[in-house]
């Protein structure tokens, strides 16, 4: 495939250019977490799609800190050595949930491998809560890869979220380079774990692109997501949060993104591609899509 995106040093490009954040629409979401001592992965890791969702009421909650333990090239979130996990952050939670009467909550969390359950614990308990509400919604998860550890993995799904999420971010040969302490094989693992244990779970993955993979590389990538029995996938643009991450590699164009789009189809995966489409961007329709697809 011929490539058309355009190359960094020159003005953005239209599709990237026209999109905004509108700061005038974060602040009652951004309030709410606040009363709780919540944190969001939309603000932490800078995401441009942040004022629609919040505008939507909807947002990604961020558990187990704001401080990382890892220092992936892309990522605006803090690293370095993280506080001990607030116990009461589960209850505050589902009071968020509750009282934002939210139907689809999607939970994810800053690698802690200082913990000796990489943070599993939190996760557990946040959707044991849930459970437990009059309006229970449907949950869904974005965790780490917990280095390889599948038991972890197991004490997730047995906790019984909806939807399991682990994205795979980049290609092989750029994890050296973009996630020096994750390993390509491990983020396989786990969602090959998850379709093994519970195969009634949906499986979910998201990739970036711009970030120096070619289209070869991101096919042969969607063809191991499938081989691992993936269901959906979500593609969209790596954008430099701040000039402290990598650079834009390339920006592709919404027709190229089209293309992965319909690789990924050909493969029986439900893709969601897009420049400004992120791992958890409007989950609760991609959900209802698989869900019909059934």
């Amino acid at each position: 495939m011929s490539f058309g995106g355009r190359q960094p040093g020159q003005s953005l490009p239209d599709w990237i250019r026209q999109h905004r954040v509108s700061l005038g629409e974060l602040h009652q979401v951004k309030r709410r977490m606040r009363q709780g001592g919540l944190n969001t992965v939309c603000e932490e890791a800078r995401c441009p799609n942040r004022s629609e969702c919040f505008g939507r009421g909807t947002a990604t909650f961020l558990i187990n800190g704001t401080v990382c333990t890892r220092s992936c090239g892309y990522c605006a979130i803090g690293h370095g050595r993280p506080a001990p996990v607030d116990p009461d952050e589960p209850r505050q939670l589902v009071a968020a949930v509750v009282e934002m009467g939210l139907g689809h909550v999607v939970i994810t969390a800053v690698d802690r491998d200082d913990l000796s359950d990489g943070g599993a614990e939190g996760f557990v308990r946040c959707i044991e809560l849930l459970r437990g509400i009059e309006k229970r919604p449907t949950v869904e998860v974005l965790t780490p890869d917990f280095r390889g550890r599948l038991d972890l993995v197991d004490r997730i799904v047995d906790a019984g979220p909806d939807v399991y999420n682990h994205n795979l971010e980049t290609v092989p040969r750029l994890y050296c380079s973009l996630r020096r302490s994750g390993r390509y094989q491990w983020a396989l693992e786990v969602l090959g774990r998850v379709a093994e244990r519970a195969p009634s779970m949906i499986r979910k993955s998201g990739l970036m692109v711009g970030l120096g993979e070619t289209f070869d590389e991101v096919a042969a990538t969607l063809r191991d997501l499938a081989r691992v029995r993936c269901q959906v996938v979500t593609a969209g643009q790596y954008l430099q949060p701040t000039s402290s991450q990598v650079p834009v590699a390339r920006y592709w164009t919404p027709e190229e993104l089209a293309e992965v789009a319909r690789q990924g189809e050909a493969l029986g995966l439900e893709m969601v591609a897009g420049p400004f489409v992120r791992s958890s961007y409007r989950a609760e329709e991609a959900l209802e899509r698989v869900r019909s697809a059934s």
